[in-house]
């Protein structure tokens, strides 16, 4: 176990599982406060310092969604939600609402300190992020400034679509975005929903930046609700 700076805010109203994650979060290091209420979440985070917030949806007094909102009004701290809802819908407008990831009920602690670590991973960068043009992953770079694309130190070349593409998954490193939010920010607001194109984009790059599409070590596929860019 490692003493860690970052503050975790455990938002839960069932005791057991309220444990559980204290208690995975103490053998990993991590300082914590717990909330068993939407309006008590809201309470502590105006007044302690948090990292990162694990947030259940079904709560007593009123229901996490809402929570995700009020706190997209005035911060980009990471949100994870842990919910028993499993259903597509449910996780994509969490995701599109603010949440930056969605673990569903039963997790085990491994996969739970796997999705903090790398919530917490860009927290850290997000300072410099803005302002870096160079950023990469395993073997995969892009310059922003430049316009370029690099895998293994070789010059790639993509389309504007899939520059566009690639650079929105770069600058929202680990973050799982939605199908619905990626066609707004590639095609534009007034495109629809048509997925096909997006499909079709999607296998277009990932021919030229994996080495087996099929199974992918960059764009990783959130079934039912998007994709994110791995750095794990």
């Amino acid at each position: 176990m490692q003493n860690r700076n970052e503050q975790i805010l455990i938002v839960e109203d069932d005791s057991q599982i309220r444990n559980f994650i204290s208690y995975s979060l103490k053998q990993e290091g991590f300082s914590y406060i717990t909330a068993g209420t939407a309006q008590g979440a809201l309470s502590t985070l105006v007044t302690e310092q948090i990292d990162l917030m694990l947030l259940d949806l079904g709560l007593p007094d009123f229901d996490g969604m809402e929570v995700i909102k009020k706190v997209r009004e005035w911060s980009e701290m990471p949100i994870i939600v842990v919910s028993a809802r499993d259903q597509d819908k449910e996780k994509a407008s969490a995701l599109d609402n603010g949440a930056d990831d969605y673990l569903t009920k039963p997790f085990s602690s491994m996969e739970l300190m796997a999705r903090i670590r790398v919530a917490l991973r860009h927290l850290h960068k997000a300072g410099g992020v803005r302002s870096q043009t160079n950023l990469a992953v395993g073997g995969l770079r892009i310059d922003l400034d430049k316009r370029l694309v690099y895998l293994e130190d070789s010059e790639l070349h993509t389309t504007p679509l899939e520059y566009s593409l690639l650079s929105l998954f770069f600058r929202n490193i680990g973050k799982v975005l939605t199908t619905k939010y990626i066609i707004k920010e590639i095609y534009g607001a007034g495109y629809g929903s048509d997925t096909q194109a997006l499909r079709k984009l999607m296998a277009g790059l990932r021919r030229k930046i994996e080495k087996n599409p099929a199974k992918p070590r960059y764009i990783l596929t959130e079934i039912g609700v998007g994709y994110r860019l791995s750095d794990v």
